[in-house]
């Protein structure tokens, strides 16, 4: 049976003030609709700026609680619009003092479906996140979706290959990696490890990273986002290094019973001879 989900994804310039940021993805979501997505993602902290090059208490204001705060409540009128899935990355504030980098998954009719907190935080230059972050403890959950099981993974942590597997465990078919990292410090990197896990776990991922230069430090964001299948290869041309960019692919979900048979990955998984991976 064909199913193919045409999904959307959002690279963005910082525009300033959350207002106009919000305003701005709103337009490409509903321009991703126009265009027949089910499904779109966001950046990393997409209503703010990334703050965490600069270490300082002021950045706390641009917390807020997660669903009922102003901008995923704001993501959810706006999914019931677009009858779009919506991946929605802010930093979250659950209570005085607990503060986590967090994405919000609201399905096609608005309602929500949960969220998942960021586990591996950073702490080097330019990357100040420990400052302001816990790490996450929401688990890994897969969210089951108007367009098929969707699972998320927050920047830092695609260097960590168990949460990749634990969302392919959980059933996922596609996972979106929100991210904001810069030219200098990963640009190797971000086209081999995401492919890298899209067949080592063999669903869809949908990397995406911001794009330019912003106030608060030198961090260069070189966009270059991009889908990729079952089988490690790019879904059309990935994105600009240098301007704002909303892909629009088709996403063949059919390829991933395909390639699970062909290459049997889950099948020779030896969870019995991997207690090690887990001991401190």
């Amino acid at each position: 049976m064909v199913n193919v989900v045409r999904a959307a994804l959002v690279q963005a310039t910082w525009t300033g003030d959350t207002e106009s940021m919000i305003a701005k993805h709103e337009e490409h979501a509903r321009e991703a609709a126009r265009q027949g997505a089910k499904v779109i993602g966001f950046q990393e902290v997409f209503n703010a700026p990334y703050f965490c090059q600069v270490q300082e208490p002021e950045h706390y204001r641009w917390a807020e609680p997660v669903p009922d705060g102003p901008t995923v409540t704001r993501m959810r009128e706006l999914a019931r619009e677009t009858g779009m899935v919506i991946v929605v990355p802010v930093f979250e504030v659950e209570q005085s003092g607990f503060y986590y980098n967090t994405a919000a998954v609201i399905d096609a009719d608005g309602s929500y479906l949960g969220k998942y907190r960021k586990h591996h935080i950073p702490q080097v230059k330019g990357f100040w996140e420990k400052y302001y972050f816990k790490p996450g403890n929401a688990g890994w959950p897969v969210f089951d979706t108007a367009v098929g099981k969707v699972g998320v993974y927050i920047c830092y942590d695609r260097h960590f290959p168990e949460g990749w597997r634990q969302l392919g465990l959980g059933g996922a078919q596609i996972v979106y990696n929100p991210s904001a990292t810069s030219r200098g410090l990963s640009a190797y990197l971000w086209q081999l490890e995401q492919p890298a896990a899209a067949v080592a776990n063999e669903y869809f991922v949908a990397a995406i990273n911001r794009v330019g230069q912003e106030e608060y430090g030198d961090n260069d964001f070189y966009g270059t986002s991009y889908f990729v299948d079952p089988r490690g290869q790019f879904v059309g041309e990935p994105a600009s290094d240098k301007a704002e960019e909303l892909l629009v692919r088709d996403l063949d979900f059919g390829l991933i019973e395909e390639v699970r048979q062909q290459w049997a990955f889950y099948r020779d998984r030896r969870p019995d001879a991997y207690q090690g991976l887990v001991e401190p």
